[in-house]
């Protein structure tokens, strides 16, 4: 029988529901291709000691529901020196190891091009696997969909309190630099207000717009804003001071990146890994796999990592209707 060839897999960065899916999929796929699958724990920093071990299917038994990762994460300032990336590259090959998939963001996939350069033999794929959605040359990264499950159920229930006491309630949703969550959130959950960087907004508007609406019957008000803007404070006493409504602010946080993953998750986490191994046994050793309406494709690091993102245009033009007078 040939010798197999040795594949790992490692999470790096923020965790997303959807990587125990992608982990499942990992182990079972590489075995029906004739690879053996290996787990580097704790991302980069476990790359550097050494956490390295073979995986059968016994590791991803009943894990597909977990949010999270069951192999952990990390984020590693360790890694930034090339004496820790040297050992990490060490350790890879002293497993034999000749593909490493990568579940992360741009800085992951930033140190996915550094090992290439600093490695030979051994071929590196990337797979974009964070809520924020703010990967470029990818309209979809692993743990959105369960994220915005998770925002909807959570305004969904404020709204019902909201509702009750006739108060504003500001939402803060993540997203670090991005306004995706909160935009799309605020748009299926039926916010009135919607304040992301994306879109330059004026309060003034909002107020002429909030004091018709008053007048007309409105009671309360859901405002989600997003946390890059750090804003969320701000917000909530302007609803009292200018709109004279009493107000609250709920900070979801990290409930944004666990739970249930979606089935849209654990499908995109099937296909991401699928495309990703597939990749690597074709010749691609050092790209990034992603997803457009066209399907799913490899490009390389330097379209993906050193380049911004930009929410879709259409996107953003629903969410320009907010703050205008109605």
């Amino acid at each position: 029988m040939p010798n197999r060839k040795n594949i790992a897999i490692l999470c790096s960065g923020g965790d997303v529901s959807g990587m125990n899916a992608a982990l499942k999929r990992f182990v079972e796929y590489s075995i029906a291709k004739g690879l053996t699958p290996y787990f580097v724990e704790s991302g980069f920093e476990g790359l550097i000691d050494n956490k390295i071990y073979q995986a059968g299917y016994s590791d991803v038994a009943g894990i597909i529901s977990r949010g999270g990762t069951k192999i952990y994460t990390s984020r590693s300032k360790r890694f930034m020196e090339q004496v820790y990336r040297k050992k990490a590259i060490d350790n890879l090959k002293s497993h034999q190891i000749e593909h490493l998939i990568v579940l992360g963001g741009d800085g992951s996939f930033k140190g996915i091009q550094v090992l290439n350069n600093e490695s030979e033999g051994i071929g590196f794929s990337g797979i974009p696997s964070t809520i924020d959605n703010d990967i470029a040359g990818t309209e979809y990264c692993l743990g959105v969909d369960t994220a915005l499950n998770v925002i909807k159920y959570a305004i969904d229930s404020i709204r019902d309190t909201a509702s009750s006491f006739g108060r504003a309630f500001v939402i803060e949703a993540m997203g670090r630099e991005c306004g995706y969550l909160a935009l799309v959130s605020a748009l299926t959950s039926g916010a009135e207000m919607c304040l992301i960087p994306e879109i330059p907004y004026k309060l003034d508007k909002y107020k002429e717009r909030f004091e018709k609406e008053i007048k007309e019957g409105r009671e309360y008000f859901i405002a989600v804003v997003s946390e890059a803007l750090k804003n969320s404070e701000e917000i909530a006493q302007w609803f009292e001071k200018e709109i004279g409504v009493e107000s609250r602010i709920t900070v979801l946080g990290h409930i944004q990146r666990g739970g249930n993953p979606t089935v849209y998750d654990r499908l995109m986490a099937f296909h991401f890994v699928t495309n990703a191994i597939d990749g690597l046994l074709e010749g691609e050793t050092c790209s990034i796999v992603c997803y457009s309406a066209c399907g799913f494709h490899h490009k390389s690091i330097d379209d993906v990592a050193f380049k911004k993102y930009q929410i879709d245009s259409d996107l953003l033009k629903l969410g320009m209707e907010y703050g205008h007078a109605r």
